[in-house]
């Protein structure tokens, strides 16, 4: 049985907790379309009784091409970002990019992300671990699941046993990515909760020159998999009309087939004994 983390006073997760839904599109793509998302994923989480925690980066600074869009930075981000939460009250999730952005980002945001090629970054995980927040570290695509116990360490070498693993995949050889499911339960074996992040296991990085390609077939069986094998909880990116996203089109999930997802999940968690 893993440790609860609290993100906000009403939403936990972990142990034998419900799962947590993390959901929202990859990159703020303007006020009024952040706002249009939050509000369709209101709707999705009264109507399935989930708790759920709205996502969208304000910077996506690890993009294949200097020509990608990034977002509008952290300022005009973290505005966004409240007001989504001032008007939908869904609590937020956000990336991080740099160890300063920490204090700025844990004055909004409920969770504090650490994208999966910074997992490393002792100074990053230390400052967003600092803000007394919940932290998602995503799982290095080079990393083993049992070199993450090293990041958890890190969570709580400064007083912070709200850190949480995110499992997104793993190379495997160029352009590819597999999720080993043996990863769910090892992780948890630490203590921590387990995110199983939807949208990027089904990356294929740089697989179109410039940008990721993706296979979004693999989802829906992959996400099964994953509640099967003990996941605490799931990231999906969602977006209204992923072929004109402007970050992650062909792996971004529309609220339809999220949905879907979802309710797979769920009848997989009722049926589904204590690990």
């Amino acid at each position: 049985m893993t440790r609860v983390i609290s993100i906000t006073d009403d939403i936990s997760f972990g142990g034998d907790r419900p799962p947590l839904f993390i959901a929202g599109p990859c990159v703020i793509e303007s006020r009024d379309h952040a706002m249009r998302m939050a509000r369709t994923l209101l709707a999705l989480r009264d109507e399935l009784g989930i708790q759920l925690v709205f996502k969208s980066s304000f910077d996506k600074a690890n993009r294949s091409s200097i020509e990608s869009f990034r977002g509008p930075g952290i300022e005009e981000g973290l505005d966004i970002l409240a007001d989504v939460k001032a008007k939908t009250g869904l609590p937020l999730l956000s990336d991080i990019h740099e160890w300063q952005q920490a204090e700025p980002a844990g004055k909004v945001l409920d969770i504090l992300q650490i994208p999966a090629f910074l997992c490393r970054q002792t100074d990053l995980v230390a400052a967003a671990a600092r803000t007394g927040k919940a932290v998602g570290v995503k799982k290095g695509q080079f990393l083993s699941p049992e070199e993450t116990k090293n990041i958890l360490e890190k969570g709580a070498e400064v007083g912070n046993e709200k850190v949480f693993i995110t499992e997104r995949g793993s190379s495997f050889g160029y352009q590819n990515l597999v999720v080993d499911m043996r990863a769910f339960p090892i992780v948890r074996g630490f203590g921590a909760p387990v995110v199983y992040d939807i949208t990027h296991s089904m990356q294929k990085p740089g697989g179109e020159g410039k940008q990721t390609g993706g296979t979004p077939q693999f989802a829906r069986p992959l996400a099964r998999a994953a509640a099967a094998a003990g996941a605490d909880g799931f990231f999906m990116e969602v977006h209204d009309n992923p072929p004109n996203a402007l970050s992650d089109r062909t792996t971004q999930i529309r609220p339809d087939a999220a949905r879907e997802i979802i309710s797979d999940i769920l009848a997989i968690r009722r049926n589904l004994p204590p690990l």
